[in-house]
């Protein structure tokens, strides 16, 4: 399909709210999973959505810069996100749907949430076998009395419409059956998700970096797993933080961060695991 047939969404993002990514979506994410080459005219989403998440998120002033440097020429979409701030999500599907050359999305490892809206905005998606969309309601952080709490449940109620109008537009699916998998949080395999139109075909399996998997970490990819969750105020699982300790400890590292001892990366995962716990 073209991306001129999708919805352009409007947003006006509302002080005090702040826009989050599931726990599931988090424990799912290997950082780690990239593509194995990496061409001009390309753009990697390979982080959360979003400013400050650990001062490297995937903004939507990130994204336009690179897109006045392509200029109007096509360009690849490289994602491996577990999603986070739903309102730039929107910003940077709204950037590239107007984006003159084609836009082929490629899914790497996960497309969770905000980046799942992100994938959508492409003329084709391509998506690895092994890998997952994840769809959902907006998930969001407030505080206020159960009046203020109201309000804002009724101002996301049109966002949500807006992800199932960009998806119903995508898969050709009833928007009714689409809100449903919005309700329950559905994750969607590689060859689901072309069923279902989501994606138009599956990646060549050396488009990914095969030397990674989802069951191991680097010891730099680790570290960014750990940033992420302590920045949010997220707990993970105590298998999963098992495993970024035995990463971070070297265990299944092809290499050690530059200029970081042995003892310093223990010392860093004991304190971050502590207080991962203490959540």
């Amino acid at each position: 399909m073209t991306k001129r047939n999708l919805p352009k969404v409007d947003m006006n993002a509302r002080p005090g709210v702040k826009s989050d990514f599931s726990q599931q979506a988090l424990s799912r994410w290997n950082p780690d999973v990239k593509a194995s080459v990496s061409n001009e005219g390309s753009i990697s989403i390979i982080d959360p959505i979003g400013e400050n998440w650990y001062g490297d998120g995937v903004t939507a002033k990130r994204i336009a810069g690179a897109l006045r440097e392509i200029g109007n020429d096509d360009i690849v979409v490289n994602i491996n996100s577990p999603g986070g701030d739903f309102f730039e999500g929107l910003a940077i599907y709204n950037l590239l749907r107007e984006h003159s050359g084609k836009v082929t999305v490629k899914v790497l490892g996960i497309a969770a949430s905000a980046a799942s809206v992100i994938a959508m905005a492409a003329d084709e998606v391509q998506i690895a076998r092994a890998s997952f969309l994840m769809i959902h309601n907006t998930w969001v952080c407030s505080c206020g009395d159960r009046h203020a709490l109201r309000d804002v449940a009724d101002w996301l109620e049109p966002f949500d419409n807006a992800a199932v109008d960009i998806y119903a537009a995508r898969t050709g699916l009833p928007s009714a059956e689409l809100a449903t998998m919005c309700d329950r949080e559905t994750w969607i395999g590689g060859a689901a998700a072309v069923e279902k139109g989501f994606a138009d075909a599956l990646l060549a399996s050396d488009e990914v970096d095969s030397s990674l998997s989802n069951a191991s970490l680097t010891e730099v990819g680790a570290q960014k797993k750990l940033d992420v969750a302590l920045a949010c105020g997220h707990s993970l699982p105590k298998s999963e933080r098992r495993k970024l300790y035995a990463a971070l400890k070297g265990g299944t590292s092809r290499a050690a961060p530059s200029g970081t001892s042995s003892a310093a990366v223990e010392t860093f995962a004991a304190l971050a695991l502590t207080k991962l716990e203490s959540l």
